[in-house]
């Protein structure tokens, strides 16, 4: 039976509500040393990522100053921005940033170089998702509907919405991309401009997929430590299910984080501890993320950025972003 829309989202919520109520009543039950090792991981993750784009960013720009911290402080504050609002408004966040970070750049070359992350990630997105199929730890297409999760079971009891939704998004893409490019031919030199470190396969895998890599090991050690700080027990196996449910939930997210989203679906899967255990260290090790990353890019919009009004900023790069478009 299909469940109104109302339903479901509130339904996603109060397990999410739930599984913090129970998180802060046991604070104290938390292995603090794992929990700190594992945040230090997922700093080094972030760090490795921001990395990646700068020597993207250095590629398509060689004549000019890229500036690592800029980059990364940047990419700290689009991190913390996603944790807490929906929808991937934090990447848009990390390229207004960037773009202002280095002279004379136009968005559409940092966008570029943007998505040129994409191709490393999505490759090994799915290889940990199959090895998840593989293994029987996802719930089957036909269970999906009945999980307590607003944005699997939205999604799972309208399949024809999503694909329209997919199909407006890809024709928006390209309405976007004929805007901009008032001069079609500037426009896609400043796309392969942006992508330009893939023309050179050593490059890119010295200066860009190695950094990613290391960020994805970085990753991998974070979640085997909040796993044993909430006495899951890491494993190779646990980890990679949690990094497979991530990639399930934020294909098209509704609520900031996957919140409730990544909770029903390792409710589901994750087997051993019982689920009020694995409902407080998921909703556990999403606050933690949050708190952490919201932390980290508090301070590099203060210390680098120099200012707290994130808003303003966003306006300004706007603007910015208007004028070159010519709109």
């Amino acid at each position: 039976m299909t469940l109104p829309l109302g339903v479901d989202l509130g339904n996603s919520l109060e397990s999410f509500r739930h599984g913090a109520e129970e998180f802060f009543h046991r604070l104290g039950d938390i292995g603090w040393p794992s929990m700190v090792i594992a945040l230090a991981f997922y700093l080094a993750h972030l760090l490795a990522r921001s990395r990646a784009w700068q020597n993207t960013l250095g590629a398509a720009y060689p004549d000019r100053s890229v500036p690592y911290w800029r980059i990364t402080a940047a990419y700290l504050v689009g991190a913390g921005m996603n944790s807490i609002v929906p929808a991937r408004v934090g990447d848009a966040v990390k390229i207004f940033l960037a773009k202002r970070s280095i002279r004379r750049s136009t968005y559409t070359t940092v966008v570029s170089s943007f998505f040129v992350g994409s191709v490393f990630d999505t490759t090994v997105g799915i290889l940990v998702f199959i090895y998840a199929l593989s293994q029987g730890l996802l719930p089957r297409p036909p269970e999906l509907p009945d999980l307590p999760a607003f944005d699997i079971a939205f999604w799972a009891q309208h399949p024809s919405l999503l694909l329209f939704t997919l199909t407006a998004l890809g024709i928006l893409v390209v309405v976007l991309f004929a805007v901009l490019a008032r001069r079609v031919e500037q426009f896609w030199d400043h796309i392969r401009q942006g992508a330009i470190v893939l023309a050179t396969p050593t490059l890119y895998l010295r200066a860009v997929a190695s950094w990613q890599g290391v960020g994805w090991v970085m990753r991998f050690a974070s979640y085997w430590f909040f796993l044993e700080a909430f006495h899951i027990g890491g494993s190779f196996q646990n980890v990679l299910l949690v990094m497979s449910v991530q990639t399930v939930s934020n294909l098209l997210p509704l609520t900031p984080g996957g919140a409730g989203a990544q909770q029903a679906l390792l409710v589901a899967t994750l087997v051993g501890p019982g689920p009020i255990a694995v409902l407080t260290y998921s909703v556990g090790q999403q606050i933690a993320i949050a708190a952490w990353t919201v932390v980290l890019g508090t301070l590099a919009l203060i210390f680098v950025f120099r200012t707290t009004d994130w808003r303003r900023l966003i306006r300004s790069a706007s603007r910015e972003a208007g004028q070159q478009a010519g709109v």
